[in-house]
């Protein structure tokens, strides 16, 4: 599982989000940027509040397509087109919060306000990045190659 890092001189993070993490080695996910659009790719509605709850629900259906759980994610970047709609976001992520991370501990997540998003009608995209854990081997160890010992220059009889 990801450690959270909190520099000493740093305050509490102004949100739900850590000021960095550190994961142990395994296979890194990288999830495109996902936007608030069902499978059907039905627009979830025109707000921002459902386009982040679709948008995460998205993020998690990639993750764990991946073997991997929300709290695997070490990293969440959110793009969204109207700065006005930070409050909505933020809401609409604690919401969804609650239930990926009961403990508090959230990624670190970077908001970018950006002029627009692939079609005009997206007001949100997050990407995330996670880690899967290394698999424990599930088949021992191949047994170690015997070696002939080196000929000395005496013959066997």
């Amino acid at each position: 599982m990801p450690r959270v890092i909190e520099p000493k001189a740093f305050g509490k993070p102004m949100g739900m989000y850590s000021h960095g993490m550190a994961a142990p080695a395994g296979e890194i996910v990288v999830v495109a940027g996902q936007v608030g659009a069902r499978a059907t790719s039905e627009l979830a509605g025109p707000d921002v509040g459902s386009q982040t709850k679709q948008a995460l629900e998205n993020v998690r259906a990639v993750v764990e397509a991946a073997g991997c759980a929300m709290r695997d994610v070490i990293r969440l970047q959110t793009f969204l087109t109207r700065a006005e709609d930070i409050p909505g976001f933020m809401k609409a992520r604690g919401e969804v919060y609650a239930s990926y991370y009961p403990d508090g501990v959230y990624p670190p997540n970077t908001l970018v306000i950006v002029s627009r998003l692939v079609r005009p009608e997206l007001v949100v995209e997050i990407e995330a990045m996670a880690i899967k854990r290394a698999a424990a081997r599930s088949a021992p160890r191949p047994a170690a190659r015997k070696v002939k010992p080196a000929k000395r220059g005496r013959k066997r009889r």
